[in-house]
């Protein structure tokens, strides 16, 4: 791939979605041809998958229909929207990768991390992050700091969210020259001149 893929990681509340989006803009602005997109999400159908999974009314879905409604998710957008752009030599920023799966239904709910990487890598063609932006923030603040009606996942227990964030932590020690460890700042702008320079950096973008 010619491209640049990042991705961004975090437990319920980081402000993930915001960080991205803002170095999104930036990067943008900057004139570097930059896709955006989220997971699940980033298509039609992807988008529809992505309801089903939020939907806190689907309290009985199984870890394993829930594992693979994420991985259909990922192989929709992965053809249709981040092997296109890598190939066209774009940047890629995505709100989640398969780090999100590993953590969540690894770490979180138990399933084997194996099977996830092996799923996941047979999903995505082997298309890989170039590097990944961790946002770590405690449990606690994460959650309390949501006021919308929270999602089926955001619903689950403390010790659950616990495991989620500690699994990052593990993929972050195992993947030290890929992952980048970001502590959450209350000013946003703060968090995101620590991702631009982390950015800058290991990617050698020239501003």
């Amino acid at each position: 791939m010619k491209g640049m893929f990042i991705t961004f990681e975090g437990s319920e509340g980081c402000g993930k979605s915001t960080q991205s989006r803002m170095l999104y803009r930036f990067l943008k602005a900057k004139g570097y041809d930059t896709v955006y997109l989220r997971e699940p999400g980033g298509t039609k159908i992807s988008e529809k998958i992505r309801k089903i999974l939020l939907d806190y009314k689907n309290e009985g879905m199984t870890a394993v229909s829930e594992l693979l409604l994420y991985m259909a998710s990922r192989a929709q957008v992965v053809s249709e929207a981040i092997r296109p752009a890598l190939q066209q030599n774009k940047i890629v920023i995505c709100d989640r990768f398969l780090d999100s799966t590993i953590a969540y239904q690894g770490y979180g709910l138990g399933m084997d991390i194996n099977l996830i990487k092996y799923i996941g890598t047979f999903v995505s063609g082997g298309i890989e992050p170039n590097m990944t932006i961790f946002l770590d923030l405690p449990v606690t603040k994460g959650l309390n700091g949501r006021s919308r009606v929270k999602d089926r996942i955001e619903r689950r227990n403390f010790a659950y969210h616990q495991r989620v964030r500690q699994g990052y932590l593990k993929i972050a020690a195992l993947e030290p020259k890929r992952v980048k460890i970001i502590k959450v700042n209350r000013d946003k702008a703060v968090t995101q001149g620590k991702i631009r320079k982390s950015i800058l950096e290991q990617c050698h973008l020239k501003i």
